[in-house]
């Protein structure tokens, strides 16, 4: 007999809708390479990793203008903020676009970032003091070990500068993504996000003014509109129900929804960009993809 929603225990039923809010950021995020293949077609990859956070911070600062409240987070979390502004409003941008403009195609950055749910529940362990059980752990490195025989295997056997940039940018959205969930534990999702692009605005607004002034730029619709999606959606919108969820569901639980993100990226970069790939690829995003049912199915 089935079970109806209002019937589960409250805990079961927050895990449930935190792993659908989770998901539809995870959603939101799968359009980011592709996006940013679009922008670099008509800006710097610098101008596109730093202006993508000035557009979000203005519309942040925007939001929190109209809802009255203060503009800046109290004092005591500034430190928490400084951790998530360095790992999504910094690192992430900047690392994910340097490897795309190097070179690394958009599928192939999409499998390797699928290491990303695993170093998220590191970062949660340390932490945020989760402590999932070992079959969690098992799923977990076993979609880390595929995603690293696919990059092995793609590199000749070894590791590429392209690689070592997207090691580094989902390392940098591991501790962004702990941080800011661990957060909004106690506040919003879309206020946490809202505070660290604030306070990055000293640094988002002139570094952009700069390399707006020396980068040459090449606009058109399909740049804008790349542009405009990684800095509103990816940036910003993106936040709200991925915050909400990994702290409704568990940071290192139902941070494995972003397992099926390598696989969801592929779908855009096929549809989009007319991007082929081969087994490998497929094979390696329906590895990591298996093991998010399996994480799903164990208790944290």
């Amino acid at each position: 007999m089935a079970i109806r929603s209002d019937e589960l225990p409250p805990l079961r039923l927050d895990a449930r809708r935190g792993t659908l809010l989770a998901f539809l950021g995870v959603v939101s995020f799968s359009g980011s390479f592709p996006g940013t293949v679009f922008a670099l077609q008509g800006f710097d990859p610098w101008l596109v990793a730093i202006g993508r956070a000035l557009l979000a911070g203005v519309v942040a600062l925007a939001c929190l203008k109209v809802a009255r409240l203060p503009i800046l987070p109290p004092r005591r979390l500034w430190g928490s903020y400084a951790l998530i502004s360095g790992g999504v409003i910094f690192g992430f941008p900047v690392f994910s676009s340097l490897a795309l403009h190097l070179g690394a195609s958009t599928s192939h950055a999409a499998v390797v970032v699928g290491l990303l749910p695993a170093a998220t529940a590191c970062c949660a362990v340390l932490r945020a003091g989760e402590r999932p059980r070992p079959l969690f752990w098992i799923a977990s490195a076993a979609g880390a070990l595929s995603i690293t025989v696919f990059t092995f295997s793609q590199g000749g056997g070894a590791l590429t500068w392209p690689d070592l940039l997207l090691l580094a940018a989902l390392l940098s959205a591991a501790l962004g993504y702990t941080e800011g969930a661990r957060l909004t534990r106690d506040e919003a999702g879309w206020r946490v996000i809202s505070y660290a692009l604030v306070i990055s605005l000293p640094i988002t607004a002139p570094v952009t003014a700069v390399l707006a002034a020396v980068t040459e730029i090449n606009l058109s619709w399909a740049a804008v509109g790349g542009f405009a999606y990684v800095g509103l959606i990816s940036m910003f919108l993106g936040f709200v129900p991925w915050y909400a969820g990994l702290a409704m569901g568990g940071i290192a639980r139902a941070g494995q929804t972003q397992l099926t993100q390598p696989l969801l990226t592929l779908v855009w970069a096929w549809l989009l960009l007319d991007e082929r790939f081969g087994w490998a690829t497929v094979l390696g995003a329906l590895a990591v993809l298996t093991c998010v049912a399996v994480t799903q199915r164990s208790r944290s």
